[in-house]
């Protein structure tokens, strides 16, 4: 999940407007008073490249990769098993081919479902912290906006959001990151190389990485 709560993927725009009324028409700024701004951020990378967020995950794949190792286990004995009765299919009698390929089918199904609920429990463990560090997250980011003049911040997490088009400028996920390690102090981790998320290999198509996570909505 650090990149992979890497993953991840979020299917709702959040958008905070601080003191604004939506209903009302848009006004002018009274002169001389600081001009409302619009920014964007990407709020699920936002939470996974905090402090916490980065030790969150990190203990999460921890947690998950011996069942990610067993299962990877699997695979491979099933992709052997093709591969030898491929090999020595025509050197086989019809008895010995059925009973292989019944038993690779069997073997094929077990791996399937335990895939499953593999995929499943890691879905539900990156929607637990996603939820807990997201309510701090927008706590963080309301705060923010609201120091800094922002009128309407986006998230531009879910590529199906409606922003066709924001100047980069507008992107405040970076200070959001930073912002949010200030309130909520957690040592960084050491980066380590080639980290990703907790799926097993062969199970990708199963579900795609964070498929059906919700961007936690403030209470």
């Amino acid at each position: 999940m650090a990149s992979q709560i890497n993953t991840r993927v979020l299917t709702l725009t959040l958008v905070l407007a601080l003191g604004i009324s939506t209903a009302a028409p848009a006004q002018a700024p009274a002169a001389g008073s600081p001009e409302l701004k619009i920014g964007i951020v990407s709020i699920q990378d936002a939470i996974a490249n905090t402090n916490e967020g980065k030790k969150e995950l990190e203990a999460l794949q921890q947690k998950f990769s011996p069942r990610q190792a067993a299962l990877q286990a699997q695979n491979d004995e099933v992709e052997n098993l093709k591969k030898q009765l491929q090999a020595q299919s025509d050197k086989l009698s019809d008895e010995e081919r059925n009973n292989r390929v019944r038993s690779g089918n069997e073997k094929q199904k077990t791996f399937q479902r335990n895939a499953e609920d593999f995929q499943n429990e890691v879905q539900a463990a990156e929607q637990e912290i996603l939820n807990r560090l997201g309510k701090k997250m927008l706590d963080v980011l309301e705060k923010y906006a609201r120091d800094n003049g922002y009128a309407v911040v986006m998230d531009v997490s879910n590529p199906q959001t409606p922003v066709l088009y924001a100047h980069p400028g507008t992107n405040i996920t970076k200070e959001l990151i930073e912002a949010y390690n200030v309130q909520s102090p957690v040592a960084a981790t050491t980066p380590k190389p080639a980290a990703s998320s907790p799926r097993p290999a062969g199970a990708a198509a199963s579900r795609p990485p964070a498929s059906g996570t919700t961007t936690p909505k403030k209470p």
